[in-house]
């Protein structure tokens, strides 16, 4: 049974020969940590674990494009400050490891919109040149493959700051509502460019919406304004034969996860146990074999800034 095989009979329930799991990867402090303990350098991790290789995902751009230019407003020793690719000025530390200190966002309302709406346009520039060569290749690795669908809660906190993205939230939900719409609508442009060349396993989303307490924002603002995009999303999904959609948050997803669930978003990542004591079991009791876990590690699975995370 290889590795994609594994994964399907998993998520499907069938029976499987052993428990796959998945190494993420480390903080670069911890990588050299590793390798001063007896790992070889630039091995690899997941031969060197033991573990299943994580599912490699076929080209699919849904970000900004153009990306914002780079523009470098002040470097010390210690920091730079600058613009990022996403439009957002940020001070990034030097030399270790650390998130960085968000300093200006560029979308602050409506009137700042326009400039990133045409970033989110269809466009050829979006599928690479080589797109059939990449797909032969990854097919040939006989491991799950993955398509990357995009993001339409987290990239907006991030483009706008948490503080501005949640009081636009309750002042103007409408608004929300579009933007995450224009990032549905390109995605699915994009799923129909690549998916009729190739059959993928798992439509592969982010959010990270959540903190220990639950969402940053409310489940009604969810329903209203993200979950049209998730039904679209998935359903495209489905029409090219994907029936896993899955979305990637961290933090306390209680409340937010029979609204995803009810949009066909079916898989949990990572399903942080965290301080709030999440329960994998319990989900599982409350919403049966609809819902699949990926991840769901108690905190004695977790080393130093990595992730090996069970299938369930």
């Amino acid at each position: 049974m290889n590795s994609r095989e594994l994964f399907h009979s998993v998520m499907h329930y069938g029976s499987f020969d052993r428990m796959p799991v998945w190494h993420w990867k480390g903080w670069p402090e911890t990588e050299a940590r590793w390798e001063r303990e007896g790992m070889p350098r630039n091995a690899d991790q997941a031969a060197f674990f033991g573990v299943e290789s994580l599912p490699p995902g076929i080209p699919c751009y849904n970000f900004l494009l153009p990306r914002f230019d780079e523009e470098v407003l002040e470097e010390t020793d210690a920091f730079r400050i600058f613009r990022q690719a996403d439009g957002v000025v940020a001070q990034h530390f030097k030399g270790r490891s650390a998130l960085p200190h968000y300093v200006d966002f560029t979308l602050k309302d409506r009137a700042t919109w326009p400039e990133y709406h045409r970033r989110l346009q269809p466009s050829p520039d979006r599928i690479p040149p080589d797109l059939d060569e990449v797909i032969a290749r990854l097919v040939a690795t006989e491991l799950p493959l993955a398509i990357d669908v995009g993001s339409l809660a987290g990239w907006l906190r991030d483009w706008m700051g948490v503080e501005n993205f949640c009081m636009t939230s309750v002042t103007d939900p409408d608004f929300i509502a579009e933007m995450a719409g224009a990032i549905a609508d390109l995605v699915c442009w994009n799923l129909d460019q690549i998916l009729p060349k190739v059959k993928v396993d798992i439509g592969w989303g982010w959010e990270d919406i959540c903190f220990r307490s639950g969402p940053l924002v409310s489940p009604d603002l969810f329903r209203q304004a993200m979950a049209p995009g998730y039904r679209k999303i998935a359903e495209k999904l489905r029409s090219y034969g994907c029936d896993l959609y899955l979305v990637d948050c961290d933090g306390c997803i209680d409340l937010l996860l029979p609204i995803w669930l009810d949009c066909g978003v079916n898989v949990m990542f990572p399903l942080e146990i965290g301080a709030w004591n999440a329960d994998p079991m319990a989900f599982r009791r409350q919403f049966g074999k609809d819902l699949r876990i990926i991840g769901g590690a108690s905190r004695s699975w977790r080393t130093a800034a990595t992730f090996r995370c069970p299938i369930t």
